[in-house]
């Protein structure tokens, strides 16, 4: 079977592997749709310090059942449009012992620390399934990113009176501006991109700030009557976006920050104590995150040919990459056509 490695920096190659089978409790699955999303990108750039060498990318994932193992349930069948929790959990950390098993201390997400699912076929374990019956594996590629998104917001614990800006506008953003919008709050969304910020739009944002033509801070005060935003949700990882989103919450805010800032970040913390805020990081997802979202994408509302910049094959992966290096700010989301 046709599989996809990051073999080094800025080097990716398709190799020929071995299709795997069902053990017990496994299923196998046959990949249709797998997105990539910036961690791939910051893999194959060098920049991702957590991926393993030579790793299998790919987490986001739109597939179909092909085998069972003995063990598995029967609310699997063959046949059945499904896509994946790509995250581990020990059971045993604080994390897992809190019920927040989505920050287990000693995760490995499918196409970081452990092989992902950039291939034609992969085996997991049953309970990582997820049905997601009435979406095609092609819109199921996109629940993970968007669940991101969504768990932020609720660790943010957005309610209809509150104020939330949004920093960047790709998938794990978007997913932020949705659960936001359908909680009733006023939603923000800050990109340096017109399209992205159109689409956020489209997707519930009230106000869009392009941040390379607008003072974030400035427009926040003006839109709120000079008090700030109630929550900021941080989904860049840039030290400018983490210093702005201190600068732009209100006093008494919420601060949740999914991105990982590649740098040390200089922050003035007398406004940490002064505005006596709550920040808080958001990791991953839960079940829950991804039932809303599947919930979502169901929806007649969903602008779902307006979420993928591209699909490609397995051999035009490499040069996707290479575009999507080049030009990050004019690429959304990138899903691999394996069936």
């Amino acid at each position: 079977m046709k599989t996809i490695h990051i073999s080094g920096v800025r080097q990716m190659v398709v190799t020929d592997e071995t299709k795997p089978v069902a053990g017990t409790g496994e299923v196998l699955l046959k990949l249709q749709y797998v997105g990539f999303c910036g961690s791939d990108l910051n893999t194959w750039l060098g920049r991702n310090t957590m991926a393993k060498a030579n790793v299998i990318p790919g987490h986001e994932i739109g597939a179909t059942i092909e085998a069972l193992g003995d063990g598995c349930p029967a609310t699997l069948a063959v046949g059945q449009t499904v896509t994946v929790n790509p995250y581990t959990n020990c059971g045993t950390c604080p994390s897992c012992r809190n019920l927040r098993a989505n920050a287990c201390q000693h995760n490995e997400t499918l196409g970081v620390q452990r092989d992902g699912a950039m291939r034609e076929y992969i085996a997991l374990p049953w309970q990582k399934v997820i049905p997601v019956d009435g979406l095609t594996p092609h819109d199921a590629a996109l629940i993970e990113p968007m669940s991101v998104g969504f768990h932020a917001v609720a660790r943010a614990q957005v309610t209809d009176n509150d104020v939330v800006l949004v920093f960047g506008c790709g998938m794990v953003g978007l997913g932020a501006v949705v659960r936001a919008a359908r909680r009733g709050a006023t939603v923000v969304a800050v990109d340096l991109s017109p399209e992205k910020l159109a689409l956020a739009a489209a997707l519930g944002a009230r106000y869009g700030i392009d941040s390379a033509r607008e003072n974030v801070v400035d427009r926040i005060r003006e839109i709120t009557d000079g008090a700030g935003a109630d929550v900021v949700i941080e989904a860049v990882g840039s030290p400018a976006t983490y210093v702005s989103a201190i600068d732009a919450v209100s006093f008494t805010g919420r601060v949740v920050c999914i991105g990982y800032a590649k740098s040390e970040i200089a922050f003035q913390t007398k406004y940490f104590v002064q505005k006596e805020l709550d920040i808080r990081g958001s990791r991953n997802a839960t079940p829950d995150d991804f039932r809303a979202v599947i919930r979502y994408l169901r929806s007649a509302r969903a602008p779902l040919d307006r979420l993928v910049s591209g699909v490609v094959t397995p051999d035009e992966a490499p040069a996707a990459m290479e575009k999507w290096a080049e030009a990050p700010a004019q690429v959304f989301r990138i899903l691999v056509k394996w069936h």
